[in-house]
């Protein structure tokens, strides 16, 4: 075997000779993409952001998710008024697979790029509008009502943005490199989470209670409409991913001209494994991202009964972590594969759940901070590799819609409801143990995905050419290629 050949990782070996069997030569330049460097930096920023945006809202509903249950809902008990709370987030990722289902197939026949700055704006003015919604007090049943429909209108915005975000960065990404950079999109994801709720901590800090009930709490909502306008420009700035513009082979362009409900079903039929892989990836994660960001800060203050403060530091302390570690991880996916990295997680995950919760649990500083430390490493790990993993599933004419329908649909069925779903549990069975048992049941599901996921580091997407970072890594795979496919064509000779 040619040393160059002999280098390449298995699955990058197997799919390169496949493709050389159907073409019956080595590649040639034109076979080849080569993606210029500001483009791509200006692809994942811009992609990133609108992640961060979306985080944003997510850290600042989080860490006030008492305050908003005050405001919105204040004839209730307080335990009462937190689930109220939680259950007008959770609403909102009821219409998510809809916003999945409308935006998915249309990012496939029109493009990426326009989808993507339409869900910007739809996501900035439902989150600015939250911070003008007058309260309970003010005019009655209206105001949750209001606040729902915000809700559901930042959830349907939001189906069509990460199933397009990491279609839109992957696609741009040189293969080699594709876990590393693809994993800036959830680096936004954690500094917006941060970002919000270090703004909501330093606002209680400055702030009395009754000056955050009054208006303190809606300044973090209004800053969406600035943010969301630089989003928009950035994303109006931005050229239709190498992999959408490449000519499509007729079957391809079938399906790109489908209508949303033909394509829906194309999926389910032609897709079903790779989308139930892709749900049970969604809910490994998202289980953990939720239980992290959205219900340890309710669980240190309503269950364990700490301060506001201690508990808004003590998340903050594992976002920070998340976005220390996270690229570094997205990085080591691209050399020892996703799936290791993916089972190592699950796995550690079942052992370690419980033993994470008993540290928070503990009394003192340094055992909760233990705590949280540990839950943020395993979400570091299923975050790293997903916005590389997911969308290497599916073919082009189909990625955007099949993200975005298997993506959503798992986080509205387990993502979204893992705050209410805890909070019952704790208080229906007054066990403080709840949460860790229910993170080890989504490990124990993700480590039998991982058994179906095929490996795709460094592997070119389904239905678009190899993608480099350069001239000289393009001449590099030519040559590699015209080895391969004569080693493979010798060797079939010899059989």
């Amino acid at each position: 075997m040619p040393g160059t050949v002999a280098r390449l990782p298995r699955q990058v070996r197997e799919e390169l000779t496949r493709r050389l069997s159907r073409t019956k030569r080595g590649f040639r330049e034109e076979d080849v993409q080569v993606v210029e460097k500001p483009l791509l930096k200006r692809a994942v920023g811009a992609s990133a952001l609108g992640n961060c945006m979306e985080w944003f809202d997510f850290g600042v509903y989080s860490y006030l998710a008492a305050t908003i249950g005050k405001v919105f809902f204040p004839g209730a008990s307080p335990a009462a008024q937190v689930i109220s709370s939680f259950a007008t987030f959770a609403a909102a990722f009821v219409v998510r697979p809809l916003g999945g289902l409308f935006f998915g197939p249309l990012g496939d026949r029109i493009g990426r790029q326009k989808v993507l700055a339409t869900t910007m704006i739809m996501m900035a003015l439902g989150t600015f509008s939250i911070g003008l919604i007058p309260s309970y007090a003010g005019i009655g049943i209206a105001a949750p009502v209001l606040l729902l429909f915000a809700r559901m209108v930042q959830g349907f915005s939001t189906g069509g943005e990460y199933g397009g975000a990491t279609t839109f960065v992957a696609e741009y990404s040189p293969d080699r490199r594709r876990g590393f950079l693809s994993s800036w999109l959830d680096f936004g994801t954690f500094v917006g989470y941060a970002l919000g709720s270090a703004l909501v901590t330093v606002l209680n800090l400055a702030l009395t209670d009754a000056q955050m009930l009054h208006w303190g709490w809606r300044l973090p909502f209004l800053i969406a409409g600035p943010l969301g306008i630089i989003g928009l420009y950035m994303r109006l700035k931005l050229e239709e991913s190498p992999a959408f513009q490449q000519q499509l082979d007729e079957h391809e362009k079938g399906l790109a001209q489908e209508s949303a409900g033909s394509e829906f079903r194309t999926i389910v039929r032609e897709h079903w494994r790779p989308l139930l892989v892709c749900m049970g990836l969604v809910l490994l994660y998202n289980v953990t991202n939720y239980m992290v960001t959205g219900y340890l800060p309710t669980y240190q203050t309503e269950t364990l009964d700490r301060s506001s403060g201690f508990a808004d530091v003590l998340v903050l302390i594992g976002m920070v972590w998340i976005v220390l570690l996270i690229t570094f991880l997205g990085r080591l996916s691209d050399h020892v594969g996703r799936r290791p990295l993916y089972a190592v997680g699950a796995a550690s995950m079942i052992v370690l759940a419980i033993p994470a919760f008993l540290l928070l649990k503990a009394d003192g500083i340094w055992a909760p901070v233990l705590g949280v430390l540990l839950l943020s490493t395993l979400l570091a790990c299923f975050a790293a590799p997903s916005a590389a993993t997911l969308p290497a599933l599916f073919p082009t004419a189909v990625r955007y819609a099949a993200m975005a329908i298997g993506f959503n649909f798992a986080v509205a069925a387990f993502g979204g409801t893992t705050p209410l779903v805890a909070e019952a549990l704790v208080s229906i069975t007054g066990d403080e143990l709840m949460p860790a048992y229910y993170l080890m049941v989504a490990g124990a599901i993700g480590l039998v995905t991982v058994r179906f996921l095929p490996e795709s580091a460094q592997v070119p997407l389904h239905g678009s050419q190899p993608m480099v970072g350069s001239r000289q890594e393009q001449r590099e795979l030519i040559t590699t290629s015209k080895d391969l496919y004569s080693f493979s064509r010798d060797r079939s000779e010899a059989l």
